[in-house]
């Protein structure tokens, strides 16, 4: 009989490779032409959009850290870990299901509100689902841990692959960082979700398309951070 580590590592290879596959046509596309966008953006705006985002992340981790509660069952199997944050998820998925239709749905200023709002959500989830797999998000090593998370969800090709070995080493990478590397982090987001979020200024669909994006952005946040704390957690020790 197969028991559930075991059916987890089969998803983990598979969700590994996908982490490492090359992006098709349309991604590569995208890709290039958020890349000549970007070069078009003065080094000044680049600068105060780096700031801008990494105050906004670092203010949510604070907020979000303060709000996250124990799960009452202290000891769990992974199984019962794995159940637990996919209710979580099912929570967030809907509060950031219906925020995307409500933002949506208001117009270009409320648009741009639900930048702020959705990331707050996803971060919220983060914590919960570091909490639930048993780590200190006291601990700043954890913080980090979590941040890379987000940008292995919310990155293209490159960033992707460099992150995703830095989760898979971490206890080994985890020694040599200080803190993120705020540019790419910014820069990856802004690019995995311009054009849905642009879609969503669109008057008459922005209801219906924000309420679609925010879904999938958290099913998908939910599937990487789940992994992510897997391969923590069913990792041999060092000899």
């Amino acid at each position: 009989m197969i028991n559930y580590e075991d059916i987890v590592s089969q998803e983990l290879e598979a969700w590994r490779r996908k982490m490492y596959a090359k992006p098709n046509l349309f991604n590569q596309l995208s890709k290039k032409a958020q890349m000549k966008i970007n070069n078009w953006i003065p080094e000044k705006a680049h600068r105060i959009i780096t700031e801008s985002i990494k105050n906004m992340v670092k203010a949510t981790l604070v907020g979000s850290h303060v709000t996250t509660k124990k799960p009452e069952m202290q000891e769990m199997n992974l199984y019962q870990q794995d159940q637990l944050v996919k209710e979580k998820l099912s929570t967030y998925r809907k509060t950031a299901t219906v925020e995307g239709a409500g933002t949506g749905a208001g117009g270009i200023f409320l648009g741009f509100a639900d930048f702020p709002l959705l990331l707050s959500i996803k971060m919220k989830f983060l914590f919960e689902a570091a909490t639930i797999y048993g780590f200190d998000t006291k601990a700043y090593e954890e913080r980090l841990f979590l941040l890379h998370i987000f940008q292995l969800a919310f990155s293209n090709e490159k960033e992707r692959k460099k992150t995703m070995y830095v989760i898979e080493n971490w206890e080994h990478e985890k020694q040599h960082l200080l803190d993120m590397d705020w540019r790419a982090f910014q820069q990856e987001y802004r690019d995995y979700i311009d054009l849905v979020k642009l879609l969503q200024l669109v008057p008459g669909f922005g209801a219906i398309i924000g309420a679609y994006a925010n879904y999938n952005l958290l099913d998908h946040l939910g599937e990487t951070a789940m992994n992510a704390y897997r391969l923590r957690l069913l990792a041999v020790p060092e000899e």
